[in-house]
């Protein structure tokens, strides 16, 4: 039995790992309006009345409190690993996706995705990214997903707050390249982020990932 999960979970990270680094992963839904790019949305001011930003920004944002979020008002993802040491930018903002290369031969691939109410759990955020992973592959079952922080704004390198993601870790088959990915939905907003990381190996991963958790911030509304 256990070597039947750990291929379906092998299975399952090859069949996530091309949609999160390269297809889109809007959710259609015949009786919702077609999705809009995060990069239209997010280039509009929004003002959301009783909603106060800097205190959102202040604290860190785990699952259960994904209701601190303003209703409809996008998250997004900083650019910071443009900056960091051995990493260049490849397409950026492209559909609300971006792409961040090593010199080591690591791949990083981000996506910010707007309008996802089908996949939406009201009031879980968790549940509602395990229905996403979910979406993306059936075979992605809850018990394969770890929960991991990401930096919630702040600066790079220095304390500040966290915000919990769910990880889809690789297997280990021979011959794949080590990878994981992120995500997480925002029942509130209704949005969603990912960040796919894939590597050579485990150590360049390990070390991808730390500047990933470094510099790569998942942006809160600031308005």
């Amino acid at each position: 039995m256990a070597g039947h999960g750990t291929a379906r979970f092998g299975g399952a990270l090859l069949a996530l790992l091309p949609l999160l680094a390269g297809c889109s992963v809007g959710v259609p839904d015949p009786s919702a309006a077609k999705p809009v790019s995060s990069a239209a949305t997010v280039a509009t001011p929004t003002v959301t009345p009783g909603y106060d930003a800097e205190a959102v920004a202040a604290r860190s944002l785990p699952f259960g409190a994904g209701d601190r979020l303003a209703a409809g008002v996008p998250v997004r993802l900083s650019d910071g690993l443009s900056d960091a040491p051995a990493w260049k930018a490849g397409k950026q903002d492209v559909a609300g996706a971006s792409e961040y290369r090593k010199a080591d031969g690591c791949l990083v691939s981000t996506r910010v995705r707007v309008n996802q109410w089908p996949l939406v759990v009201a009031g879980d955020d968790k549940a509602s990214t395990e229905a996403l992973f979910h979406y993306l592959d059936p075979s992605i079952l809850p018990s394969y997903l770890k929960t991991a922080v990401l930096r919630w704004g702040g600066e790079p390198d220095k304390p500040g707050p966290r915000v919990e993601v769910l990880v889809l870790e690789g297997g280990k088959k021979a011959g794949s390249r080590a990878s994981a990915s992120y995500a997480r939905l925002f029942a509130k907003a209704g949005s969603s982020v990912y960040v796919s990381v894939s590597c050579p190996d485990d150590a360049a991963l390990a070390a991808a990932r730390a500047d990933i958790a470094a510099r790569l911030a998942v942006l809160p509304p600031s308005s």
